[in-house]
């Protein structure tokens, strides 16, 4: 059975499966890969024992709660078929679910697959291990606690690592239906242009967009736009880059600087860094500014989100960033990652543009979307016509809650850190 892997997820689509009907499982092998309308991750089998069946082809959806797979238990396991128990903790935030009885097999050690895992990492021989629970099951506390243990050896499992199972394509089931036909011309130089209409389910996180902006539209916004000078810290950020360099954060990017500013200015306007119950009879003010990052990844939008980032430092914030950047790339962010924010900056500007409107990204009050900066011409306060580096920040905002003087206040408070570094660096 798909297990609750993570909470608010009801389904998952199956990307790949890595086994097919016939295939001996070991534990920890590699069974699928699925995605939710949050992260990918790939789930690996807790048991050892024969696939029988798959439940889904690629590219249907699976519910939570239903089997996934059937398979059948080791020589010494009864025959018949039972629902595999798969669970995807790279989906939850929670800590992983406490050691259940693995199946056991006469003369082989009884132990969870949480504890085979972490013996297999700490390179521990679980037959030296003395087992607690009922049966002489090993625990992962009996694990912990003979690793502590003064003098305990550290050796290689007598067992052989398991094999991933061979890649296969399951059979269709007649009852999914078969995406539209792509025809593409070969003439014209072969170019590719298509003939015909293409019909594309929408699924995983491209769902999950769809679902969110619809019921964020459903919030009264309005916008506010507004323009920075960006030369004082851009120079700032200059000097600062080799710095960071020196103390091993080789990318050190303007977005520390920006959330950090904004991290200041919510501060000091903390309904901005707040939530709507959603029966509308209160407003949670947020302790922890985690402040989202709008991130292009190859599956769709993302917004990770940097964690208290009132308590972290430029380098901090930076590493960080740094970290989810990386694993958004690699389709491998963490719920921990997704959830939780408070405040979100879209970064419009790394493709261009200059004002956009973006849309809340629920349950918080307020995003803003930053524009390219350019060299634009501007006077000074001498009326001498000069060139500056400006940026456009356009403002979104719950109006059942944020009035448009709030907003420009707090825009300005953010502004002025970013024009004036020296501000942001006293409050550091």
């Amino acid at each position: 059975m798909l297990a609750d892997i993570g909470e608010g997820i009801a389904e998952v689509e199956v990307l790949q499966w890595f086994v097919k009907p016939g295939d001996s499982v070991e534990q920890f092998d590699r069974l699928c890969e699925v995605q939710s309308d949050k992260a990918t991750v790939e789930i690996s089998s807790s048991f050892e024992g024969s696939i029988l069946s798959l439940a889904y082809e690629v590219g249907a959806t699976a519910k939570v709660g239903t089997p996934l797979l059937h398979w059948s238990g080791g020589n010494d396991a009864p025959a018949e078929a039972v629902e595999a128990e798969l669970s995807a903790t790279a989906f939850s935030t929670s800590a992983p679910p406490t050691d259940a009885a693995a199946p056991g097999r006469a003369g082989k050690v009884l132990a969870s697959p949480a504890t085979r895992f972490l013996a297999k990492q700490k390179r521990i021989d679980l037959t030296k291990v003395p087992g607690t629970a009922k049966g002489g099951r090993i625990t992962k506390a009996d694990l912990l606690a003979f690793i502590a243990a003064p003098g305990s050896a550290i050796s290689v499992p007598s067992e052989p690592a398991a094999t991933p199972a061979t890649p296969a394509t399951p059979a269709t089931p007649a009852t999914l239906a078969t995406p539209a036909r792509v025809i593409l011309a070969t003439a014209a130089g072969g170019r590719g242009i298509p003939t015909e209409d293409t019909i594309e389910p929408i699924r995983g996180i491209r769902k999950a967009m769809f679902k969110t902006m619809t019921a964020a539209n459903a919030v009264p916004h309005f916008s506010y736009c507004d323009e920075v000078m960006m030369d004082a810290i851009m120079e700032a950020r200059t000097e600062m880059k080799g710095y960071a360099a020196q103390l091993g954060v080789p990318k050190f990017t303007l977005m520390p600087l920006l959330m950090k500013a904004t991290s200041f200015a919510l501060a000091e306007f903390p309904l901005l860094n707040s939530s709507v119950s959603q029966d509308g009879t209160q407003v949670v003010f947020k302790a922890a500014h985690n402040i989202g990052i709008a991130m292009d990844t190859p599956t769709g939008l993302l917004v990770p989100n940097v964690k208290d980032v009132q308590r972290k430092t430029l380098l901090e914030i930076a590493s960080e960033l740094a970290r989810l950047q990386a694993d958004a790339s690699a389709g491998k962010l963490s719920m921990a990652d997704l959830k939780g924010g408070t405040f979100s900056l879209s970064n419009i500007g790394n493709l261009g543009g200059t004002y956009t409107g973006p849309v809340i990204n629920l349950p918080e009050v307020a995003i803003a979307g930053l524009g390219k900066t350019r060299p634009s011409p501007r006077y000074d306060d001498n009326g001498n016509l000069v060139r500056r580096h400006v940026m456009q920040v356009s403002w979104s905002a719950d109006h059942r809650i944020i009035d448009g003087a709030t907003m420009a206040r707090f825009s300005n408070a953010w502004i002025s850190y970013l024009e004036s570094p020296a501000k942001m660096l006293l409050r550091s």
